[in-house]
């Protein structure tokens, strides 16, 4: 386990804070969706508290390493200001004169918010004369907190160089992150099951093989299911496969077998000739799917089937949805894959949702609420499925 903000002495230092403030700006420079500042804030205010000076650094969006105004964290510090109802100055720049006044002149207990991190192109390139400038704004007795899980599997200027030039800890967010997913990984209750969907294997491969060495089942749904179901000569009609997979899914279903994990596809379906809410659907009592349509949802015979299996879980990981579930006509494999979900946690297993997608259905279908843990970070908790060591993590100090 890595060290926290709790486990050093942080009184009356200066701190270097990493945050995912990568948030949707919409086109009056407000934050629609302030979920990952909110997030940040126990960290923000267990420093306030310690009497902290704080710098904080976050990226938003891919500004190509240039100034953008569309890409300005001007926005997001006005959010934050709101949030935590303290003060706080933005910069107009990263480590430019003006910034290194503001910063040398920063009281404890006071906030300073560097503009974007990667308007500057030195930080997508893990570059230490850059680190070097950022570790300037802070001075030598200062301490670097990681709390971005969203970017700690890049290895960055602001998650990487910085953590091997000063005492490197996790915030309250990340120290929450790894210690669900070190728990799912390394010591799951059981049974212990993975959900998987989206549109394509080639986006999960890593993630299958590394989990049908720990779990005692994987459902899979979503278009990625089709191209399952073609390696098994199964009908899928107009679907979406990756034909060039057909192969490798066949030695995952095999390699599955070997290991008696047992892999649920869809045996039923929602089809229509195209993802549209505008054109007719339909719903096939059938694993086949006629040509010229496309299976689009999963059917309520394959929600069934994985009902019970999901109820009877101890451990569930879920990443990815069952359908086109932005689509009304075809939201309903999900939805119910949710409730069963958010079910199960009431029922006392542990369960941790990653994934932009399988996070927007769990907030859009209300149970968000119920579910042990919701993932701030999409790629990261990706590779940390697929039993890769993340660099933002790495580097940081061990207990």
């Amino acid at each position: 386990m890595k060290k926290s903000i709790k486990d050093i002495d942080l009184k009356n230092k200066k701190v270097l804070i990493r945050v995912d403030y990568n948030v949707p700006i919409n086109e009056n420079a407000e934050v629609e969706d302030d979920t990952r500042i909110r997030e940040s804030l126990a960290t923000i205010q267990y420093l306030i508290e310690q009497n902290c000076a704080l710098i904080i650094m976050s990226h938003l969006g891919r500004p190509k390493g240039k100034p953008d105004a569309k890409y300005s964290l001007k926005p997001v510090a006005k959010k934050l200001q709101e949030l935590i109802n303290k003060s706080v100055k933005i910069a107009e720049g990263i480590v430019d004169e003006k910034t290194k006044q503001l910063a040398k002149n920063l009281k404890n207990g006071e906030i300073l918010m560097l503009e974007n991190i990667r308007f500057d192109p030195r930080e997508e390139k893990n570059d230490i004369e850059f680190a070097n400038e950022l570790k300037s704004l802070v001075g030598d007795d200062a301490v670097f907190v990681q709390d971005a899980f969203g970017s700690v599997h890049r290895a960055h200027t602001s998650t990487y160089a910085i953590a091997k030039l000063l005492p490197a800890v996790c915030g309250f967010l990340l120290e929450k992150e790894i210690k669900y997913f070190e728990k799912i990984l390394n010591s799951p209750e059981r049974p212990f099951i993975a959900i998987l969907g989206g549109a394509k294997v080639s986006d999960k491969i890593g993630v299958i093989e590394n989990l049908i060495n720990k779990v005692d089942g994987i459902i899979i749904g979503g278009a990625m299911a089709y191209t399952f179901l073609l390696s098994k000569e199964i009908k899928v009609g107009n679907s979406l496969v990756e034909k060039d997979k057909l192969d490798l899914a066949k030695g995952l279903l095999r390699k599955a077998e070997e290991k008696k994990v047992n892999i649920l596809l869809p045996i039923d379906h929602i089809v229509a000739t195209q993802a549209s809410d505008n054109v007719e659907y339909k719903y096939i009592d059938s694993i086949d799917i006629p040509d010229g349509y496309m299976g689009l949802d999963i059917g309520k015979n394959t929600v069934s089937r994985i009902a019970n299996i999901i109820l009877s879980a101890k451990t569930i990981v879920w990443n990815g949805p069952m359908g086109v579930f932005e689509l009304n006509n075809f939201q309903e494999g999900t939805r119910q894959v949710a409730l069963l979900v958010a079910n199960a946690t009431q029922k006392g297993a542990t369960s941790v949702v990653g994934g932009g997608d399988s996070v927007s259905a769990v907030k859009k279908f209300k149970v968000a609420d119920k579910i042990s843990h919701i993932s701030t970070g999409g790629g990261a908790s990706l590779e940390l499925l697929e039993g890769k060591t993340l660099p933002g993590i790495e580097v940081l100090l061990d207990k």
